[in-house]
């Protein structure tokens, strides 16, 4: 990766504000942008009534925070500031850096016990966006090069074969053998995917990915325990991006046309992990156990591999079932071998932490400045960098005196 050199000028950021002075510029006087007094809610999940109860407002104010009507008094903006947990710089800022208009966002499950969770991550994947671009104002990233695909038939729908032969291309597009892939999360970002692992408390999000203009992004949760499954969720992202870039969402929320979808990518993920030229020949058991060395080798979880081998026809339903009864007495539905700790190691990205190490390092603009135009929080970018470089400039800044000579 290359530093690019330029890029535009950014103000400082300020670690005191008053809210006269971060409305000053094409608005003046103009307190917030009700835009991002949503996303920031969305964000906590919280409801413009839970907003209000904690900053204590009616209801009604908080709409027409929102709908741009009425801006807040400055103690209640502080108040916000301090319940959504963001900077005074967020909510006074007019734009989002993106490389273009967000796609479907592909979430495994939707109803509404569901919706605000998804909404949330609808803003998570705005911000890591944000960090992309901002950080491709001034280093370049590496060239998108991913294949796409379309059903043959009148349909909507891939028939099974499309979606193994679709698997067999991207390999071969990626110049990989029929052999176990050594690191998917590096592979996707060598090819332009911009990953990032973050953990969103008391949510379970094990994956979702979608295009920014023509950048293909894929979001990890980091509360998983088993790496071979995230490795997992890593390829049924690729496979909602090669497979299913041209869908809408009035599919996606059509829960039956949903699970069609997530069919789909778990099978791409499957025959994309576990080829179907290769992996039959190595299993040679139809014992729970047979398959824990296999799982060393091709890093995928022993219920994804009996899955694929009744996929491929390799065992019959009866030796399935065992099978899977065998993982169940076992108490290996949640935790397998190899899982936890002590087992395979985790997949990171490093794309987006290398480019703002290689940013900071190169001294052309400050860690502050960085923060100040992503957007959220220090501590937000610090899980979707994958550095605490930025909250660390941050923070040293705040701690830093004001001197100047009389």
């Amino acid at each position: 990766m290359k530093l690019r050199s330029g890029g535009r000028t950014m103000a400082a950021i300020n670690n005191i504000i008053h809210i006269s002075q971060a409305a000053r510029g094409k608005h003046p006087g103009r307190l917030l942008i009700p835009a991002r007094l949503t996303e920031a809610r969305t964000a906590k999940k919280m409801t413009q009534s839970q907003l209000a109860a904690q900053i204590e407002v009616s209801r009604q104010s908080v709409s027409t925070y929102e709908l741009g009507t009425k801006n807040p008094d400055p103690e209640v903006m502080v108040r916000i500031a301090r319940v959504l947990q963001q900077p005074m710089t967020y909510f006074t800022r007019e734009e989002i850096p993106s490389f273009g208009n967000r796609s479907t966002v592909f979430f495994r499950k939707t109803g509404a016990d569901t919706k605000k969770r998804n909404q949330a991550c609808a803003v998570h994947a705005d911000w890591l966006v944000s960090a992309a671009a901002t950080l491709a104002n001034y280093a370049h990233l590496p060239q998108v090069d991913l294949p796409s695909f379309e059903p043959s038939g009148v349909g909507v729908c891939y028939t099974d074969d499309e979606i193994e032969e679709s698997a067999e291309s991207v390999r071969k597009h990626f110049n990989l053998n029929h052999g176990p892939i050594s690191n998917v999360v590096r592979l996707l970002e060598a090819k332009g995917v911009i990953v990032c692992r973050q953990k969103m408390e008391g949510e379970n999000v094990g994956a979702f990915s979608f295009w920014s203009g023509d950048r293909p992004f894929i979001y990890l949760a980091s509360d998983r325990k088993s790496a071979a499954r995230a490795r997992f969720d890593a390829a049924h992202e690729l496979g909602h991006l090669c497979l299913h870039r041209w869908i809408g969402e009035d599919e996606v929320d059509d829960a039956d046309r949903l699970k069609e979808i997530e069919q789909e990518a778990d099978r791409f993920a499957g025959a994309f992990l576990l080829p179907r030229k290769s992996f039959p020949n190595e299993v040679f058991s139809s014992r729970a156990e047979g398959f824990i060395e296999l799982k060393s080798r091709w890093k995928v979880s022993i219920q994804a591999m009996a899955y694929r081998c009744k996929d491929l026809g390799v065992f019959d339903d009866r030796q399935i079932t065992n099978i899977y009864k065998q993982i169940s007495y076992k108490k290996w539905r949640t935790t397998e071998p190899l899982d936890g700790e002590n087992g395979l190691p985790f997949e990171e990205p490093v794309v987006l932490r290398k480019l703002t190490d290689l940013l900071l390092d190169s001294g052309k603009v400050s860690a502050a400045d960085v923060a100040l135009e992503i957007g959220p929080s220090p501590d937000i970018l610090s899980q979707i960098l994958g550095t605490d470089r930025l909250r660390m400039g941050v923070e040293s800044r705040a701690d830093a005196p004001d001197l100047s000579l009389k």
